[in-house]
């Protein structure tokens, strides 16, 4: 694979994250650079692992991940979406405050990353029937791509959100059940 070629796997591996980048940087209420780095980095690592992952497991596992992954990456960005949704709806300081602790915790970061991730899983096993392919190189370039695309997302999520302040953590909320949804029913009905 030619590193054009990766460099466009990687990006279209980062949309995703990108999005939810997007969505968390409109809620967040005072955005700092720290923020994007976080995300960045969450998102980034959790891309670089994850083609890491599918290209070990894919000759004993892969027949089973691809089977599910969907769903849970599904499942995720429903509970996350769902949760930002119903938080919104409590509008007092110490609300926006939990808000902010809500979205840059660990966990939440941490399912957010696996969930937008879960598609880098499935390209590893494919760089493993690759013969030509460096894996660490390959991970590495996803894995950079992610955070400056993560990055990138907080930061535009922070411009944008003066317009849609009010409606900002709804609007986050519905964006992570669409990507949701679009993850499932890519792999449902179109085998992505």
């Amino acid at each position: 694979m030619s590193f054009i070629e990766l460099f466009f796997v990687a990006v279209s591996l980062a949309m995703d994250a990108f999005a939810v980048s997007v969505s968390n940087g409109l809620m967040l209420p005072k955005i700092k650079i720290r923020h994007a780095v976080v995300f960045g980095s969450f998102f980034g690592a959790f891309q670089f692992l994850m083609p890491l992952i599918g290209y070990a497991l894919a000759s004993c596992f892969a027949q089973y991940i691809v089977s599910f992954d969907h769903w849970i990456a599904f499942i995720l960005l429903a509970l996350i979406g769902g949760g930002m949704i119903k938080d919104s709806f409590s509008s007092d300081e110490s609300a926006t405050a939990q808000t902010e602790s809500k979205i840059m915790s660990v966990g939440n970061l941490t399912a957010l990353a696996i969930a937008t991730s879960i598609d880098a899983l499935a390209v590893g096993v494919t760089l493993a029937l690759m013969d030509d392919t460096n894996i660490w190189f390959s991970c590495l370039v996803i894995g950079i791509v992610a955070f400056v695309i993560s990055y990138i997302g907080v930061m535009l999520g922070k411009k944008i959100s003066g317009v849609f302040q009010s409606y900002a953590a709804r609007i986050g909320g519905c964006v992570l059940i669409i990507i949701g949804l679009k993850i499932l029913i890519e792999h449902l009905f179109f085998g992505g």
